[in-house]
């Protein structure tokens, strides 16, 4: 039982005391016994103390454990998923500083150069925020590439104290988007964190901080929500910029040919 312990400690982390008895082929009654064995009141107590460390991890499995457990119809998820993104939607509107938006889109309209740092689900999230800055700066790029950290990691060592990085981490936050920021910081580089919370480990990294609340019970993370937050600094940003209905209109008039016009009639 210490071998399976020692070799799945994050598994056995989320095990009820029935799974790791069977998955070790023992009675629930040995379990327990285990766990006093180490010096523990029970099995509770033992997998609390696996777990330490892994709480963050760890939670959007306990709330998809306990969401199964309840009778809920598809219907029933679908409109307490949207509920979700609404009431996420409310609180980062709710809690949005003035100041900090303000200094955000200052920040990309002065910036020479917008490196847009996010890897995972992040990295999806980098791409469409690009999209919605490109047209108001004069050079956007996400390093989510198909490259990896590693390409990241090669572009910014070109980066300069007039350049600009916007990183995005949420729950769960990858090392990666952290050890990036930091070498961007000891380069003097500006910092624009999108995440979840001031304990966020991207939060003290920054110069500016845009919190966009995430919870969702049975994912990590809402998207939904960060794409909100996306959304209203590309918005912002596109409002503030003094050649923003010229890019607008020269933007529509070269997607031209590709747009639907009308109702086509068979020939």
């Amino acid at each position: 039982m210490a071998d399976y312990v020692l070799a799945h400690p994050f598994k056995v982390a989320m095990m009820t005391i029935d799974e790791f008895a069977q998955e070790c082929q023992v009675s629930i009654a040995t379990a327990n016994r285990f766990a006093r064995a180490l010096g523990l009141l029970g099995y509770a107590q033992f997998r609390a103390e696996l777990a330490r460390g892994f709480e963050e991890n760890l939670k959007p499995v306990e709330r998809l454990r306990l969401e199964r457990g309840k009778a809920a119809s598809a219907a029933d998820i679908f409109a307490a998923s949207i509920y979700e993104d609404q009431r996420n939607s409310e609180l980062t509107r709710m809690s949005l500083s003035a100041e900090q938006c303000e200094r955000a889109v200052q920040a990309v309209l002065d910036a020479k150069r917008v490196f847009i740092i996010g890897f995972g689900s992040s990295g999806f999230l980098a791409g469409l925020l690009q999209r919605g800055l490109s047209l108001h700066c004069a050079m956007v790029e996400s390093l989510a590439g198909p490259g990896g950290v590693s390409h990241a990691a090669r572009e910014l060592s070109r980066i300069g104290s007039d350049d600009l990085v916007i990183a995005i981490a949420f729950p769960r936050y990858l090392a990666d988007t952290i050890t990036l920021v930091r070498a961007a910081k000891s380069k003097g580089v500006a910092v624009l964190a999108i995440t979840d919370k001031p304990s966020s480990p991207l939060a003290p990294l920054a110069d500016i901080c845009l919190y966009a609340h995430s919870q969702r019970q049975l994912l990590s993370n809402s998207e939904t929500a960060v794409l909100g937050m996306i959304e209203a600094l590309s918005a912002a940003v596109a409002h503030k910029s003094s050649h923003s209905v010229t890019a607008a209109a020269l933007l529509t008039e070269s997607v031209m040919p590709w747009l639907i016009h009308g109702e086509r009639k068979n020939d």
